[in-house]
């Protein structure tokens, strides 16, 4: 039988594809001289144990197998890998693999912090880096721990970042293996990373280093001193001093950000010697390996050690390529308690402002030209504010699934997405705004002579205190807009919502609110008394991330209906003057033809063409999505393709669209369920049908175009199908 398990001493050239790069590297340079602390590499035949006495393997097979690649969003990937780590989570540790790997990591390990990190063979490559798709822990104490974070390595094999570069890896069920490399952990005052040579110009090496420890600069929340220096001769050429304000330290359970020592904010992290001995660590990687190395390294006191070493890529990277953004995403605790900062007590009050400066514009009042101007500055408004989103608050929804993986971690939850019912019922936007909604539906139900006035739209019959609600509602949310349609420039189409909310009494209240105390009771019970700040931080964090997942875009929306108010008001004028444009002409081209009288508009596709597929005959009676919200219900489809197939939605109907953005969510209540062709546990779809207890399927391809609309539908919340015709499912 080969070892399962091998110390660096042990390891032999031969031993490369048992080890991976990671382990190798560390043997080679321990071999060399160069000071590696003490580390144990476990092969891949443990994790090929592991997955077979389990029968993970079996689930992984069947994860992969539920739906192809190419029809996945981002967000399905990610619910895909978390299925699969909850898989190996939930698998009891085989005991005869304990008892193999126990010993060693006792021998070596007993009573001292380790690091567990992957070593997968294709990790580190000289033409491509696959750094960072795979997990490492450190400050990791304990066999048990160690074991427990050794399956964690294991089941990063699967991460939604592994899983985006699937072909890359060559990632397959029968083949694929991990091994893992457990490394004494080294308290370093000072770390950094060393490029023997510099990316952007072959001629120069670069050193990065901070105070602590280097795993808050590699995620971006402390910020490096930079040295570039020439490659040659090792001269420092230039030195960039950051900004010294916190360092990563070591603490109980774990790493904690502390404020750097008012002492040490005017001295770089190394002196002029320690910045040649990194250079001269490089030179002595590149000489050890052959091609130029990207190297970790700590100091403790004087001494300076190698924490790892891999080729720095020199493969050609394609702009086209969005994977390296989604990546980014994946931002640690504390960058994520800045990220939340920044939203709250910057962007969404600056939005909110802009929106109610741009509101307050008579837009009637303005010329041709002034009104082309202002549509041009709305744009780039507009424009900004994207940008703004795509920086900061698409990365902060990472904040929810980071809570889900502790808590996951924690619990072993026997459904990976249970952590979803501890962060639901925040008090968001959208349905704050269906509760006054809900508030006015009341009244109407209340009173038939109020629904005959909103049926006939005489306003002068309806009641004062109606009135007054209606006008606090418009004054709040009226500006919302979906498509070109705002409740407060198209009341006809409120009135008709309101009428058929009335139509049905909301039978939908949520999960109670003592099972989210019970889970929350369960989740803190998990944490010694040391880690119970951390717990309750990362529980607001999370419950944050989740409500703001859906708020943030009511504040875009509203910086959007500026823009469409303009734009529309140029379309008015338009009309009047007797230019012929398309439905969906651009924006900037309503804001060129102010300009220009003799601007003609280029014919595009009227807006919400139907597809062909409708007319091909390839609907299926049965589809398979992703469950996101359970429960059973039936009703007719209503697919919504143009803003009016929305306002016209009937109570009891079953809501299929391409996407649920929160300016649509006013109809939920409505709903019997919930069909998109957008997947995933954590979109807009599916945290609004859990806040109101509606079935919901995602992920299912091509949904507006395979599900006739008015055709019976049965969704199947639980399992994540959807089932077209009439059935006699016991749901019904």
């Amino acid at each position: 039988m080969s070892a399962i398990a091998l110390f660096l001493p042990e390891i032999k050239p031969e031993d490369r594809p048992r080890v991976g790069g990671k382990g190798f590297a560390l043997a080679v340079m321990a071999r060399e001289g160069l000071r590696v602390p003490p580390a144990l590499c476990i092969t891949p035949d443990a994790y090929l144990e592991f997955v077979t006495a389990t029968g993970v393997r079996e689930t992984i097979l069947l994860e992969l197998a539920r739906k192809s690649f190419e029809d996945m969003r981002w967000e399905e990937i990610w619910d895909t890998a978390l299925r699969i780590r909850n898989a190996f989570l939930q698998a009891p540790f085989p005991e005869a693999l304990r008892a193999r790997l126990a010993p060693p990591l006792e021998a070596m390990f007993l009573g001292k912090p380790v690091a567990v990190r992957s070593s997968a063979p294709g990790e580190d490559s000289a033409t491509t880096s696959f750094a960072g798709l795979h997990e490492s822990f450190i400050h990791v104490r304990g066999t048990e721990s160690i074991l427990e974070h050794i399956r964690l390595v294991w089941a990063s094999l699967w991460s939604d970042r592994a899983l985006l570069y699937r072909r890359e890896l060559g990632l397959d069920v029968e083949k694929s293996t991990m091994a893992v490399v457990v490394q004494e952990m080294i308290s370093g005052e000072r770390s950094g990373v060393a490029f023997g040579r510099n990316p952007l110009d072959p001629s120069q090496a670069v050193i990065e280093a901070v105070y602590g420890l280097n795993q808050a600069m590699v995620d971006g929340t402390v910020q490096p001193d930079r040295w570039i220096l020439r490659r040659d001769t090792g001269e420092v050429i230039s030195h960039h001093a950051a900004r010294r304000e916190k360092t990563l330290v070591y603490a109980q359970g774990g790493v904690r950000l502390e404020i750097l020592a008012p002492e040490l904010r005017e001295r770089p992290p190394l002196e002029s010697s320690e910045i040649g001995e990194v250079f001269g660590l490089t030179g002595k990687g590149e000489t050890i390996f052959g091609t130029p190395q990207d190297m970790e390294w700590t100091y403790k006191g004087s001494l300076l050690f190698t924490l790892q070493s891999r080729p720095i890529t020199t493969g050609p990277s394609d702009p086209g390529d969005t994977r390296r953004w989604y990546l980014s995403l994946h931002r640690s605790f504390e960058n994520l308690k800045g990220l939340r900062r920044k939203i709250e007590d910057e962007l969404l009050l600056q939005m909110e402002k802009e929106a109610r400066e741009m509101a307050g514009i008579a837009l009637a009042g303005l010329s041709d030209l002034e009104l082309a101007g202002e549509v041009e500055r709305r744009l780039q408004t507009g424009k900004k504010w994207d940008d703004q989103y795509k920086e900061f608050c698409i990365p902060f929804a990472h904040g929810m699934r980071l809570f889900g993986q502790v808590y996951n971690d924690r619990l072993k939850p026997e459904n990976p997405f249970e952590f979803l019912d501890l962060l639901g019922h925040a008090d968001m936007i959208s349905v704050r705004r269906n509760r006054l909604l809900e508030s006015l539906v009341r009244r109407i139900r209340k009173d038939p002579r109020l629904a005959e006035s909103l049926k006939s739209g005489r306003r002068e019959r309806m009641p004062p205190g109606f009135l007054k609600a209606l006008e606090s509602f418009l004054a709040e949310f009226g500006d919302q807009t979906w498509s070109k349609v705002r409740f407060d420039q198209d009341p006809k189409a409120l009135f008709t919502l309101l009428l058929n909310m009335a139509r049905r009494q909301s039978s939908h209240k949520g999960s109670a609110k003592r099972k989210q105390k019970s889970l929350e009771k369960k989740f803190f019970s998990r944490f010694g008394e040391g880690e119970k700040e951390f717990a309750s931080e990362l529980l607001d964090l999370g419950r944050a991330s989740y409500r703001l997942r859906d708020d943030d875009n009511i504040y875009l929306g509203r910086i959007q209906a500026q823009i469409v108010a303009a734009v529309e008001e140029g379309k008015k004028r338009l009309r009047r003057q007797g230019r012929s444009f398309p439905s969906q002409a651009k924006e900037e081209d309503v804001a060129r033809a102010l300009r220009d009288p003799r601007f003609v508009f280029k014919k595009g596709a009227s807006w919400g063409k139907k597809p062909e597929k409708e007319e091909a005959g390839i609907r299926g009676r049965q589809m398979v999505g992703q469950p996101a919200s359970s429960g059973i219900a039936s009703g007719r489809a209503r697919v919504i393709l143009r803003p009016e197939d929305l306002f016209a939605f009937q109570p009891g109907e079953v809501l299929v669209c391409d996407a649920i953005e929160p300016n649509m969510t006013f109809v939920v209540p409505l709903a019997a369920g919930i069909v998109e062709r957008r997947g995933g546990m954590l979109i807009h779809g599916a945290i609004i049908a859990r806040e109101y207890g509606i079935p919901c399927v995602t992920g299912i391809p091509d949904a507006t175009s395979l599900i006739p609309n008015g055709t019976p539908v049965t969704v199947d919340g639980f399992l994540g199908i959807v089932i077209i015709g009439e059935t006699t499912h016991p749901g019904k």
